[in-house]
């Protein structure tokens, strides 16, 4: 205990301890679940550390009316306990963190496929866990007790505790964002890690989504179909299958030459694949470049994706079922428009719930849903896999069976002590890769299917690569080649009468114009569709590789002209305006 002194002067004692048991009893509800996700180490420490400083905001009422600290303890902390349990459960059975998307799904789903859940995930150790938990919290209660101070300091210390945990906090957002809305979203997304914020934030966060989503639905149900659609394989039965791939940058794949052998097993199929290495995406970022993939959209027309069919409603109106399997967050606020394409689709599969996406999930999750999908009995299928990849952090994207590379061996000189764990992390998250992707192709073709599976990544990422090996990630105002190289390949089923594209191997194309590849191969003409902008057709066109932000069109630069490795060029360094080209 520690003496205090009251304002006439009387001493009176702290109950730190006391203290200290409230505390705990209030961390207990978020905190509980947050250790258990530092200690299998499935996010990072930020949800941990908000837990601990929003736990505190619950001591106030114990302070300011201490002769009833415990009654007051019970009434805050049954409905604690009551909110808890579905952060506490979801990770038990998922081993993800509590997020909107979870909400999303449960409102997604009937109570047909929630019984389906439920039996299939429930095991007999999860009455005894909960019963322990519960147990917990009980004896935690009990250790509750009044800690008296004086009324200047209960009070002083409660306006000490509110500013800590919710305040400060605020007023810092609102400061740092300078925009009334932006700091309320950026505030309360620090509030979710705690209960019972989790449930709170979390329906918010999916109501406001979900109204975005809709309003994004209602405008693409009143676009019009495409003119004069004819397929050369109407009549067939058909599965064509794209896998979107994120953040892969196909410089460190040995299937692109890499020296380190982080694609072993595309490798060995490799002469059953097609290979286009001129490939570039238009933005590095994954919702801006996937509006363009996605649609008709491009550099020129950004805003095309509002107002033109998508590929999932191309391919409905080609008479395929459509089907979108994801590893991707769903109901977030950059995620949103992602979770518009897959709702065009007639089915989806969501996997990825998880509350950040610096959390540890695999791609390897997908395989079963696919595997699925193909016995599905439709005649003609579409079916878009879209994955994780090798998205930051890089050591949540794979087992620790892939972690392969741990030391210098095949890393370049560059490459400084400090950022080789970095730079191997993302190598093993290229090896995971591969296998799931090989996975995806070697499943695929044990179907003996008539169609293809075409794989490509979002964008790219850089990691302490040449020319600028000081840079870690992503950003558009400072481009460099990492960030837009792509891997985009094909495998054609024997049944599938394709061609050989390998006359189109080198031709610098973007994947703002995918689409009209896409048709192309699939054998789909439509008075929309432009075989200059194909990179397998005839007629094909080269045109400047635009990157950049095409709401600030005088940004847009060609990539062709940002030099590769060899010719160790920093971009940054001769000003943006020497690699600006002329619309």
């Amino acid at each position: 205990m520690t003496t205090v002194q009251t304002p006439a002067g009387r001493a009176v004692r702290v109950d730190w301890a006391g203290l200290g048991w409230a505390f705990l009893f209030f961390w207990y509800f978020s905190g509980v679940t947050q250790a258990l996700i530092q200690f299998t180490g499935t996010a990072g420490f930020t949800g941990f550390r908000q837990a601990f400083l929003l736990s505190s905001l619950w001591l106030i009422p114990l302070l300011l009316f201490p002769a009833r600290a415990r009654l007051l303890a019970a009434l805050i902390g049954v409905p604690l306990w009551l909110c808890s349990l579905a952060a506490f459960g979801y990770f038990l059975i998922y081993g993800q963190e509590f997020s909107q998307s979870v909400i999303f799904i449960l409102f997604e789903s009937n109570v047909s496929e929630g019984s389906e859940y439920l039996a299939q995930y429930f095991a007999w150790w999860m009455v005894p866990v909960f019963l322990a938990y519960g147990l917990g919290a009980w004896l935690l209660w009990r250790k509750i007790r009044p800690v008296y101070l004086p009324r200047q300091a209960a009070v002083l210390a409660s306006v000490v505790l509110f500013t800590v945990s919710l305040g400060y906090p605020a007023l810092r957002q609102y400061l740092k964002q300078g925009d009334l809305h932006e700091a309320f979203e950026h505030f309360t997304a620090r509030l979710e890690p705690a209960t019972p914020w989790q449930l709170l934030v979390g329906y918010q966060q999916y109501r406001s989504q979900l109204a975005n989503m809709q309003d994004l639905l209602d405008g693409a149900s009143k676009i019009a179909p495409l003119t004069a659609l004819q397929d050369a394989h109407a009549g067939q039965p058909a599965t064509l299958v794209l896998v979107i791939g994120e953040s892969t940058n196909r410089q460190r794949m040995s299937l692109y030459g890499y020296p380190r052998e982080t694609t072993p097993e595309l490798d060995k199929l490799r002469s059953q694949l097609q290979l286009f290495d001129n490939v570039v995406t238009p933005r590095p970022y994954t919702i801006e470049a996937l509006q363009q993939v996605l649609t008709f959209a491009d550099q020129q027309h950004p805003d095309d994706y509002l107002r033109t069919p998508s590929l999932i409603r191309l391919m409905k109106q080609a008479g395929y079922r459509t089907y979108w399997i994801t590893n991707q967050q769903t109901m977030t606020k950059r995620n949103t428009m992602l979770t518009t394409f897959s709702k065009e689709a007639d089915e989806q599969v969501y996997l990825n719930n998880n509350r950040e996406q610096n959390a540890r999930q695999y791609d390897g999750d997908v395989l079963e849903p696919f595997a699925k999908v193909l016995a599905d009995g439709a005649p003609r299928k579409f079916i878009v896999v879209h994955l994780l990849g090798t998205h930051m952090s890089y050591q949540y994207r794979y087992p620790p069976e892939f972690e392969r590379f741990t030391d210098r061996s095949g890393a370049p000189a560059h490459v400084t002590d400090a950022q080789l764990p970095t730079y191997n992390s993302y190598d093993n998250a290229v090896l995971y890769n591969d296998f799931v992707v090989s996975s995806l192709i070697k499943r695929f073709a044990a179907t003996d299917p008539n169609g293809f599976l075409l794989y490509l990544s979002d964008h790219g990422e850089a990691v302490f690569d040449a020319p600028k090996p000081e840079v870690l990630g992503r950003n558009e105002a400072a481009p460099t080649s990492p960030m837009y190289t792509i891997p985009f390949m094909l495998w054609q089923a024997p049944k599938w009468q394709g061609q050989d594209y390998s006359f189109a191997r080198q031709r610098p194309y973007s994947s703002a114009n995918f689409i009209h590849t896409w048709a192309d191969m699939a054998g789909l003409r439509f008075a929309e569709l432009d075989p200059s902008k194909s990179l397998v057709n005839a007629q094909f066109k080269v045109r400047p590789l635009l990157i950049g932000n095409p709401q600030q069109p005088q940004n847009l630069i060609d990539f062709s002209l940002i030099k590769p490795k060899a010719a160790q060029l920093d971009v940054a360094s001769q000003g943006v305006d020497e690699v600006k080209r002329p619309l």
